[in-house]
This record gives C-alpha cells, sequence and structure tokens, in this order.
C-alpha cells in the first residue's frame, strides 16, 4: 500500500480520535449540543480531505500509468482484484521525487577503451596502440648500407604504446605513455599541463614546437612514415617547459627544452632549446586553412658536442635499418631550425607542405645549412573528410563505418618528399622521394596503410645517382 493510499484510509480513525480527545477534555464543560456541531465540522473537514486526495490521486494517475505486464511483475505488486483497468494503483509522492545527484557518481563513456568521470572534473582512461609494419626495399646490391643487407621484405613491430591520460580539479591534464616496441621500454608522452581558456602551460616531455607534421600524432599521418627532414634532423620529444596562447584563429607557442628522458640519465647531457612556433588558421566557408612558422635554437653542451651528430634518413620505411643519405658524425656546438607550413583542408580534398632549414654550427670547420621538405594532396574516395584539430590533422571518423551497413573511409594520397644533407663540405647527399599511399579505415580506431615510393639518390661519395624503390604496410589499432 503506497502511502498516500495508506493516509486516506487512516484518516477517519484519526479524526474520530481527535473528536474523542475533545470531547473528553470537555466534559463538564461543554453541552451535548455544542459537542454534536464539533463532530459535525470535523466530519465536514475528513469528507473535504478526502475530495482534495481523490483529485491528487487522479492528476498522479493521469501522469503515471499503471504497469502492465513484465512492468508490473517487475514491481512485485500484485493487481488489486476487480479493479476496473482504467483504474491505477495510488502512485508513491516519493518515487515522483527526482533523488538528489550524487556528486561522488562515476560516470563512464566509451572511447576505444572506457573513459571514467566523476563530477568534480576527475578523469581517466587508458590509452595506447599497436602498429606493426611490413616493408619491402628494391635497391642496387652495390648500394645497401649497415652490418646487413636490408633489401628484400622485413617486419617491425613499429610502436608499441600503453599509458594512461586524464584530468584534475583547477584545469589540470595529465599524460604518461611507454614505448614498449623493440628491446627496450622508454617514454614517449609524459607530462602535467594546465589548460584554462586560452592559456596552456606544460611540464615535461613533449614534443617541442619544430614542425606541424611532428607535432601531429603518428596515428593520422598519410604515409607510414613522416617526412624525411624530421627524423634527419633529429626532430623529437623532449623534457621541458612550455605554454601556449590561443585567441580566436591564431596559435602561439614557446618553450624551453633540455633532452629526450634517455638521454638525461648523463649528467654532462647540458643541452637546451628554446622552440616558438606561430600558426594562423583562418576558416572560409567549408575551407580550412593552416600557415604556420616555427623557430629553434639548441645548444647541445660540450658532452654532447664531443659525442657528435649525425643526420642521416631511412628510404621512406622502417622496417629496414639502412641509410643511404648519411652525413656521418660531426662535431656541433648548436643547431639552428626554421620551418614554414600550409595546409588545407576542404571536404573530401586537402592540401599539406612544409619546408625546413638546419644550420649547423661546427666550432672549426664551415658551418652547413641543410634542408628538407614535402609537399602532399590527398582526396577521399568515399564520401568522408580530415578532422583538423589544435593545429594538425585529427582522426578520421568514418561517416559510414563498416559494419554499419558501410565500408568505411578510403583515402588517397600523392606525396613530394625531397631532403639534401650536402652543404659546406658535408657530403651527406640528397632524397627525392616520388610517393602514393591508400588508407583504408573501417572504424575510427583502426586503419590500413599502403605505400610506395621511388627514391632518387645524388650522393657525392657514390656516383652515380641511383634509383630505390620501397613498399610500406601497415596495421594500426589505437584506443
Amino acid at each position: 500500500m503506497t502511502l498516500l493510499a495508506l493516509f486516506t484510509a487512516s484518516w477517519p480513525s484519526m479524526a474520530m480520535a481527535q473528536v474523542a480527545d475533545a470531547s473528553a477534555a470537555a466534559e463538564g464543560e461543554e453541552s451535548p449540543a455544542q459537542l454534536r456541531e464539533e463532530v459535525i465540522r470535523l466530519r465536514a473537514e475528513v469528507a473535504a480531505m478526502r475530495a482534495e486526495m481523490r483529485s491528487l490521486r487522479e492528476e498522479f494517475t493521469a501522469a503515471s500509468p499503471a504497469p502492465t505486464g513484465p512492468a508490473l511483475a517487475a514491481t512485485g505488486v500484485a493487481p488489486a482484484a476487480n479493479v476496473p483497468a482504467s483504474a491505477s494503483a495510488p502512485v508513491s509522492v516519493a518515487a515522483a521525487i527526482p533523488a538528489a545527484a550524487d556528486p561522488n557518481a562515476i560516470h563512464m563513456s566509451w572511447k576505444g577503451t572506457p573513459e571514467f568521470k566523476a563530477d568534480e572534473d576527475w578523469s581517466f582512461k587508458l590509452r595506447g596502440r599497436i602498429q606493426i609494419d611490413g616493408g619491402y626495399l628494391s635497391a642496387p646490391a652495390s648500394r645497401f648500407s649497415g652490418q646487413a643487407d636490408g633489401r628484400g621484405f622485413t617486419t617491425r613491430v613499429r610502436r608499441a604504446y600503453i599509458g594512461t591520460q586524464g584530468t584534475m580539479p583547477g584545469g589540470f591534464t595529465y599524460r604518461g605513455e611507454a614505448e614498449f616496441a623493440g628491446n627496450t621500454v622508454s617514454w614517449t608522452d609524459l607530462y602535467l599541463a594546465y589548460d584554462k581558456g586560452p592559456f596552456t602551460i606544460t611540464v615535461g616531455q613533449h614534443h617541442p614546437f619544430t614542425s606541424m607534421e611532428q607535432i601531429q600524432s603518428d596515428l593520422f599521418l598519410s604515409f607510414n612514415e613522416r617526412a624525411a627532414f624530421i627524423g634527419a634532423f633529429n626532430l623529437e620529444r623532449r623534457v621541458g617547459l612550455s605554454a601556449g596562447f590561443k585567441t580566436g584563429n591564431i596559435q602561439l607557442n614557446a618553450g624551453v627544452f633540455t633532452d629526450d628522458i634517455g638521454s638525461l640519465v648523463n649528467d654532462g647531457n647540458k643541452s637546451v632549446s628554446f622552440d616558438g612556433r606561430a600558426v594562423w588558421m583562418p576558416k572560409i566557408g567549408p575551407t580550412q586553412l593552416h600557415f604556420g612558422a616555427s623557430a629553434h635554437y639548441r645548444e647541445l653542451g660540450r658532452f654532447q658536442s664531443l659525442l657528435g651528430s649525425r643526420y642521416r634518413q631511412r628510404p621512406y620505411i622502417a622496417t629496414t635499418d639502412i641509410r643511404y643519405i648519411d652525413t656521418g658524425i660531426l662535431t656541433v656546438d648548436n643547431e639552428t631550425h626554421y620551418g614554414a607550413e600550409f595546409a588545407l583542408n576542404r571536404k573530401r580534398f586537402h592540401l599539406a607542405a612544409e619546408a625546413a632549414w638546419m644550420i649547423v654550427d661546427r666550432p672549426v670547420d664551415a658551418d652547413p645549412t641543410f634542408f628538407g621538405g614535402y609537399a602532399e594532396a590527398g582526396l577521399f574516395l568515399t564520401n568522408d573528410t580530415r578532422s583538423y584539430r589544435g593545429t594538425v590533422f585529427d582522426r578520421i571518423t568514418p561517416t559510414s563505418p563498416l559494419g554499419d551497413g558501410g565500408f568505411g573511409a578510403l583515402e588517397l594520397n600523392l606525396r613530394f618528399d625531397h631532403l639534401d644533407l650536402t652543404d659546406g663540405g658535408i657530403g651527406g647527399g640528397t632524397q627525392d622521394g616520388f610517393g602514393a599511399g591508400l588508407i583504408w579505415t573501417p572504424v575510427a580506431y583502426v586503419r590500413f596503410m599502403l605505400n610506395y615510393m621511388h627514391l632518387i639518390y645524388d650522393i657525392p661519395s657514390a656516383q652515380p645517382k641511383f634509383t630505390t624503390d620501397s613498399v610500406g604496410m601497415r596495421a594500426q589499432v589505437d584506443f
């Protein structure tokens, strides 16, 4: 029996008890006629109260129809006998009042893995990725480099990351991620950030601001490997303190960095770098534009200078250790790097291009300037588009994913890549690449890649020019 029904049934007895109490209190003081008038008045009040309760019950019944079938069975209440279908059981007033929100409640959503959020700005999520690569290199037999002949078919677990990320009250975020591919464990991202309004402050190991494609996640690249100059110029994550400011369609970043975590175990490592990047990203109708510029200055310190620096690159696949273009080890005091960026994203079509200059300051010999860059065009063969977020290209989410009656997203990309490591008496050589790539994204967190690159080499110490052909394949999942 509900609270309302119980109250309705018990009201007459309660009222009569009040009458009896009044009669007892009034013995010897009130006449029988007065007592009869008091009883009549109380009975009138009871009738009025019953009518009001009946009206309230009808309103609740209209708002909440009585459950039937399985819903009625779930309530555990048997239906009353001989009650018409239109007459519903009284509804509990308490049930109609929403419960107060629990400040300690945990909410879960799914983003590749469960993401847990609390009402006080706390969140936690496991993250990771697996990239399994296969490659094939066709090159002249007289041109292989390294301890073994890396031509032919090779395979590699390119990346295997596991980590966590989340938020904390006050506008703080964090990320910690470790790399397990290969024979050692190393840190990739490991930082704490303050992100509130237009300002961002980050401390820990993260990307310096040297290139659009370097900052962009390797999950969303157009080809298996980034532009050749990025690896050749040793642009990598480093430990540092950086700040960012965004206003409208302008993003500014600057930071001071030391070296990567693995290189800082030696007390003699005193390298320090200063990095800055500015991006203007206007949007005109459906067209997203990107114009960027960056500058980087790095003092290597005496210890790193004595160890030497080397600038070299693979033939656009990482499954082989062959590096045809290579300066050898150089004694370097400092490096100065400048970069320029352009991108366009419009519906199914995109363009991207970068140019980069690395000025190497040597203590005795001439100071060479190395150059690299690329130009790329891509088109979706399905009705999909790239996403652009935070000054870089981001995740592709198919409009018709596989499993929902669709095929997923299919994208064709073309690229020209150039790297020149010959200058100032250094004969590292030049590498020109002409490539095509196909990316199939069946669902947002899975992709398959197939790349082809025709490479032309001009190395002063290994004339005449020669060519190679590389094919790269990748299966990728992230969460």
